[in-house]
């Protein structure tokens, strides 16, 4: 199993930037591909990103302005949002599962393990 912890957070102007972190604890991170997820108000859980040990996926929303990374040496999975849109605005998970034949997968029930989510708020 692996416990996720997300952090990073916040209020920021539209056109600004944030960087959400995802510390995970438990033992071999390194097999888990691990993903973001949103969910803004009244609106369903969407797929943000993922990655594996160097492969990496995005939704088209955020592609070319979000970047996913992990550094399996501290057990950890960021997400730098860059040019941030009011249209962000969303609690963030994180989720992870372990990598398997398909590994980057978009939807939320491919996740068994979630993270308590952090908020990103994003003003016009």
């Amino acid at each position: 199993q692996v416990q996720l912890v997300e952090s990073g957070g916040g209020l920021v102007q539209a056109g600004g930037s944030l960087r959400l972190s995802c510390v995970a604890s438990g033992r071999s991170f390194g097999n888990y591909a691990m993903g973001w997820f949103r969910q803004a108000p009244g609106k369903e859980r969407e797929f943000v990103a993922a990655i594996t040990w160097s492969a990496t996926r995005y939704a088209d929303s955020v592609k070319d302005r979000f970047t996913i990374s992990r550094d399996n040496t501290k057990n950890t999975v960021a997400l730098q949002m860059n040019s941030l849109k009011p249209e962000d605005t969303a609690v963030y998970y994180c989720a992870a599962r372990l990598i398997g034949l398909s590994p980057l997968r978009v939807g939320s029930s491919d996740y068994p393990y979630w993270g308590q989510g952090t908020q990103v708020t994003v003003s016009s």
